[in-house]
């Protein structure tokens, strides 16, 4: 098969620093990206203004890959519609795949993405069965959901044990920023990510979202396996109030007040879905100051 009948493929990997997340992913990627012969992989790396040397290391290592560069005030949302727009309009790609640096990739992977590619039309996105990389069975995620009358918002299988429901082509609201295989033509269809409201946490579940209330069809195939690292737990108060505001207040941080509240806003179509989104700043702030009155008599965390 020529390049000219090969669906085209741009991976879009948005990094900050932890070079050595992305040697390895690289790394990962160049020993199994081999295996999908019918299908054209550009890796397009979108460095947010990194100081590790990520941009001139990879250069000299893996000078096929396109680097684009950002000067740290992309965020995850704005670097992948960097990544995107070069894609679409440079590479020509057909399909977007969203990846991170500190995934783990099946060796079947790639090869199991093309067939994917090849088969889908262009009205379905397709998202990654994704394990728990430190303990081997538990599920983090087959793709999230969002009821807007009732506000529940989260992820299906989220550290549940394996189990055959997940086994099935899984059908869901929206998809994460890992693994998921995007038409080009989807941002045609609904625009780019929304790097205003959602420079970070967000960006994905509201892309797809969108993605899915303008018809395409939202699916995790579990053919797709990936494993990612959830010891990185991001910001946590760890008792202290300033900690807890920055908590609320904080881009990278997932409890971010504004960002979870314009969420809502955009796509709860009831009050009463407001509930959940009020119910759980009430459980971080009982949790807070439930643990401020343990301490108190010698009991803590661990």
């Amino acid at each position: 098969m020529n390049h000219q009948n090969k669906i085209s493929v741009a991976i879009l990997l948005p990094v900050y620093n932890r070079i050595q997340y992305t040697k390895r992913s690289l790394e990962d990627l160049k020993t199994n990206i081999p295996n999908a012969k019918d299908c054209l992989f550009h890796i397009v790396l979108i460095d947010d203004g990194s100081s590790d040397g990520t941009t001139d290391w990879v250069r000299t290592n893996y000078p096929s890959v396109h680097i684009l560069k950002g000067y740290g005030n992309l965020w995850w949302s704005g670097a992948i519609n960097k990544g995107a727009g070069y894609a679409k309009e440079k590479l020509n790609a057909d399909y977007l795949l969203l990846w991170n640096n500190d995934i783990v990739v099946d060796p079947s992977y790639f090869l199991k993405l093309a067939k994917i590619a090849r088969k889908n039309d262009k009205n379905t996105i397709t998202g990654s069965k994704i394990y728990v990389k430190e303990s081997p069975g538990t599920v983090w995620s087959v793709g999230g959901y969002f009821h807007p009358k009732t506000g529940k918002l989260g992820m299906h299988g989220y550290f549940k044990k394996d189990m055959e429901e997940y086994s099935k082509v899984f059908h869901a609201d929206w998809l994460t920023g890992m693994g998921t295989l995007i038409p080009v033509n989807v941002i045609d269809a609904i625009g780019y990510w929304d790097n205003v409201h959602f420079p970070q946490y967000h960006g994905d579940s509201d892309f797809t979202y969108r993605a899915k209330l303008k018809g395409y069809n939202i699916v995790v195939d579990p053919d797709l396996v990936l494993f990612n690292s959830t010891t990185s737990s991001g910001i946590e108060h760890a008792g202290n109030l300033k900690k807890l505001f920055k908590l609320f207040t904080d881009i990278r941080s997932k409890s971010n007040f504004k960002r979870n509240f314009k969420f809502y806003q955009l796509h709860a179509t009831s009050i009463r879905a407001y509930i959940p989104f009020i119910l759980l700043y009430v459980r971080i702030f009982l949790g807070f100051f439930k643990w401020k009155v343990f301490n108190l008599f010698g009991i803590h965390k661990r």
